[in-house]
């Protein structure tokens, strides 16, 4: 095996990544290594390749980023008994302490001292990558591959969707990026009644319908309390999942949840969002921080979705070689994109 791999490096102090020949990773006792097949490029990789606030205070230069694939094993650890050599597998992204109070409760996804792959540690945009057996998810080996390597952020539009009951619930999406988008999808599969998507986007509208949306809003024309009296919505939404982190689309949320209403937020604003608390406290609303995935509750349901008929595959809009990750990005920054998937290897 060779002691270089290709990887995809923050390498400098400013917008853009560089694929550079790296170190190979060398597997711990309690790791397993991966043979990176595919990887999904992600809306914080966006950020990192701008280079924008957030990640000049969280990603350190030199370091190779992605956190959403899947491949296959090529090595265990000496201390490792639940997988082996050649398993098709992808990775929580999140790498938890294992000892703090919600860690020893079993709630792993709430660990304060949580390690980003591809952010805090090593990432997935790599010919390979080693991650602690914790972290390993193993694969229905029949699930398409494209589909398998965006489990990620398919756990985050299932964590967020699942989080509150939505059968028979009108739910209301803001924001038809990928992850909004196949949130759509999850809550028609879990039986929701009317499902209403709202962006600024028209071709991210068109792809929320595709995945299931009964009803689009570009909100740049339309009210959203005119879609309640086209659908025959008498009291407001029932559920709220806010993905676009736009302050703007949550006011508009609020404004128009019923009594009693559920609000799950996974879009992270900008900055400090002022909203009119007197729609939280007088509808009685309940509003929730969504963060990463349930482990590995959410992985379970991920697969039993796809199982029972769920398709999230019209999300994928990009299929490329890694060498070709510029174009990926492009068709990020441009935004007419679901998400983008980059061949690392066949297999």
């Amino acid at each position: 095996m060779s002691t270089t791999m290709r990887a995809l490096v923050k390498a400098v102090d400013g917008p853009g990544l560089e694929m550079r020949q790296v170190p190979h990773p060398v597997c711990g006792p309690t790791e397993v290594l991966i043979k990176v097949l595919r990887t999904g490029i992600c809306g914080t990789d966006l950020h990192i390749w701008r280079w924008d606030d957030w990640a000049r205070k969280n990603v350190p230069v030199g370091l190779v980023v992605g956190h959403e694939f899947v491949g296959r094993i090529t090595q265990i650890g000496a201390s490792v008994v639940d997988f082996k050599i050649g398993d098709l597998v992808s990775g929580e992204g999140h790498v938890v302490c294992g000892h703090c109070r919600n860690c020893m409760a079993g709630r792993r996804q709430m660990c304060a001292k949580t390690q980003g792959i591809g952010v805090n540690r090593t990432g997935a945009f790599a010919d390979y990558i080693a991650v602690p057996q914790t972290n390993v998810w193993y694969h229905d080996q029949t699930l398409d591959r494209d589909v398998q390597s965006i489990f990620d952020p398919f756990g985050n539009a299932a964590h967020t969707a699942l989080c509150y009951d939505v059968l028979g619930e009108d739910v209301l999406i803001t924001g038809a990026g990928p992850i909004g988008c196949m949130a759509a999808a999850i809550v028609r599969h879990a039986g929701a009644r009317h499902v209403v998507v709202s962006d600024i986007n028209p071709w991210r509208l068109e792809l929320a319908r595709k995945l299931g949306a009964t009803a689009t809003v570009d909100a740049r024309s339309e009210r959203l309390a005119e879609v309640q009296k086209r659908l025959g919505m008498h009291e407001g939404f029932d559920v709220g999942l806010e993905m676009s982190g736009n302050p703007s689309a949550f006011r508009e949320m609020l404004s128009n949840m019923c009594h009693g209403g559920k609000i799950a937020m996974l879009g992270i604003p900008p900055g400090e969002m002022a909203i009119d608390w007197n729609q939280v406290i007088f509808k009685m609303l309940t509003v929730k921080g969504i963060y990463g995935r349930e482990m590995y509750e959410t992985w379970y349901k991920m697969t039993a979705m796809l199982q029972s008929g769920l398709d999230i595959k019209p999300v994928i809009s990009h299929v490329l070689p890694a060498e070709r990750f510029r174009e990926g990005f492009a068709a990020m920054e441009q935004g007419d994109c679901g998400k983008v998937v980059l061949i690392w290897a066949e297999g």
